[in-house]
């Protein structure tokens, strides 16, 4: 989620007892053996899983970490791209299934299988190599405001007509993976006629939103009543707030899946801290803080899910898109949608 603690999304993220930082540009420098991890906003942020897990990790291991938060999956792939040659990160989190093709091709990532490999179900499995291991998993939705809108849209096409003009917020699938997932459906369920549905969706759409972070903050807001995110954001709100005010939707064409994962770089400075954190994310303690801080679905089988999951409905149909259909639809969803 992606995909994402759920919400004090337009907030400032907190300092945390690691360091998340606004300035991953400034090295440290003397090496003292921190393992460095880039990850999205809302993991690192005060309510994602970075609090939880990352100290567990600490305690266990002893080793220490540095969390930097590099805005959504797409900008932590690109900063780990950018910096290939001398790559200053050791692990990255947040590569999904839709990025994990540019990932992969990138050659910025070292393969390392874990022990705990086998409890990873193989429809969630990223990477044969092992190069990215999955941690979580979800299916994304359009969430309804019903306070605001009394009757919402009852499919995808539906989204498009003219009465929910300027009632939805999508976020950008240059940057953001749950933009770029919503560029998957469309692609899924429309084809070679994408482009066409995003011209006719343009009307509907109030913003476009860097990240996940951002755009589901202007939802709780008020600032529109539809926005794109998963079919568990309502269980964040059951949890902390009040059941039934948002819902996720769900549509006949079907939801895509989004599954999560994270890898070591190549070159990676701390590789025996970095395969330990690996090791450690599929392990129960991980697996346990998932529903509960990025709202979504762990990978390892079995792991229980709280009470508040009741209000995550499961589409009836979960659409499973080759990433690799998807080179150059962002452009030509965006040019049809008149975004530059």
């Amino acid at each position: 989620m992606n995909a994402r603690p759920f919400l004090r999304a337009a907030a400032v993220l907190a300092v945390l007892a690691i360091v998340v930082t606004s300035f991953p540009s400034c090295a440290r420098p003397v090496d003292d053996g921190t393992l460095v991890i880039y990850a999205y906003d809302s993991f690192a942020g005060e309510w994602g899983p970075g609090p939880v897990v990352i100290p567990a990790f600490e305690k266990a291991t002893g080793i220490k970490v540095e969390l930097l938060a590099m805005g959504d999956g797409g900008q932590v792939l690109a900063r780990a791209i950018e910096e290939k040659k001398k790559p200053r990160a050791d692990v990255v989190i947040g590569i999904d299934n839709h990025l994990a093709p540019r990932a992969l091709a990138s050659g910025i990532l070292s393969a390392y299988e874990p022990a705990a490999a086998a409890r990873v179900p193989a429809d969630l499995r990223l990477d044969g190599s092992w190069r990215l291991t999955p941690f979580d998993w979800g299916a994304f939705a359009i969430i309804w405001d019903s306070e605001k809108l009394a009757v919402p849209p009852a499919s995808l096409d539906d989204l498009a007509a003219p009465a929910f003009a300027g009632k939805l917020i999508l976020m950008d699938p240059r940057t953001s993976t749950p933009g770029l997932g919503f560029l998957a459906w469309t692609k899924a369920v429309y084809g070679d006629a994408m482009a066409g549905y995003w011209k006719r969706l343009a009307p509907s759409v109030l913003t476009m939103a860097p990240g996940w972070d951002m755009g589901y903050g202007l939802f709780t807001s008020g600032e529109a009543p539809l926005v794109l995110s998963y079919t568990t954001s309502p269980a964040y709100h059951a949890e902390y707030e009040s059941a039934g005010r948002y819902r996720a939707l769900i549509f006949p064409e079907g939801h895509p899946v989004q599954i999560e994962g994270a890898g070591i770089l190549k070159g990676a400075a701390h590789r025996e801290a970095a395969e330990a954190f690996i090791e450690f994310m599929l392990g129960d303690e991980f697996q346990a803080a998932i529903p509960l801080t990025n709202w979504m679905y762990p990978v390892v089988e079995g792991t229980p899910l709280p009470a508040s999951f009741e209000w995550a409905p499961r589409p009836g149909r979960l659409l499973r898109v080759d990433a690799s259909t998807l080179e150059g639809a962002d452009r030509a969803a965006l040019d049809a949608f008149g975004t530059p």
